[in-house]
């Protein structure tokens, strides 16, 4: 049977759900919060997960969005809630959610929608394509990097598309790169990223805001990334890459 991560901050309803998905003869983990699901998702990568929306730290909703953000959303989820309205069920569904259920939930309608989710294809990731998950993304927008970053025009800003050398041939950023695996992972993760946003900028010919709506980040926590992973976003400004 499967793997399935429920999380919920409320006792009553982890065990419930937890007794239930057992005697169905799924092996169950259980969260309380974000900060246990990141955990357990990490630690046994599991075939669904049952996510409450309104939780004590991080809402489910976020959560998910992170996950979508950080290539880590290679599992269905199902979005649980007790207080959702339909805004909020198109909203996880449109983040990546792949079914939505209102407590208190049945059990024929909890059974059918964990059958759907684990019936779906899982996503396929290459490597080369594979985003390498950064911190999580910060929610409290920093008013200086927000200055910093609104001080940039969406017409010049960051990494533009590389300069066509005489022969035609283009020497910006690509899309399939190779990269030295036999370094340290911090080391190897920011040498991703940094040609992960820079082959980004040069696709959206520099704009901040079209690269931050593909990446799923904030602008100010993108602008802030670009800064930490060294991307000269000058060069934008002098006339691209």
């Amino acid at each position: 049977m499967a793997s399935i991560l429920v999380v919920d901050d409320e006792l009553g309803i982890r065990a419930l759900l937890s007794e239930i998905l057992t005697d169905e003869g799924h092996t169950v983990d259980v969260a309380e919060n974000a900060a246990q699901a990141r955990a357990a998702r990490d630690r046994a990568r599991p075939d669904l997960v049952l996510l409450d929306i309104w939780m004590p730290d991080v809402d489910g909703v976020t959560l998910l969005k992170e996950w979508g953000a950080t290539g880590m959303l290679t599992m269905p989820v199902i979005m649980m809630s007790g207080h959702g309205t339909i805004d909020t069920a198109v909203e996880a569904t449109k983040s990546g959610a792949v079914a939505f259920l209102e407590k208190p939930i049945t059990l024929q309608k909890l059974l059918s929608a964990v059958a759907q989710g684990l019936a779906r294809p899982a996503p396929r990731i290459s490597v080369s394509a594979l985003v390498v998950r950064s911190e999580t993304a910060q929610t409290d927008a920093d008013d200086g990097a927000a200055a910093d970053a609104d001080a940039l025009d969406d017409d010049g800003l960051g990494a533009a598309s590389s300069p066509r050398p005489a022969n035609g041939q283009t020497n910006g950023p690509q899309s399939e790169q190779s990269f030295d695996l036999n370094r340290p992972l911090r080391v190897a993760r920011d040498a991703f990223e940094k040609s992960y946003f820079e082959f980004h900028l040069a696709q959206e010919s520099g704009s901040m805001t079209r690269v931050a709506e593909k990446t799923g980040l904030e602008r100010t926590h993108l602008y802030r990334k670009l800064k930490q992973l060294g991307v000269d976003l000058s060069r934008g400004k002098r006339g691209g890459y």
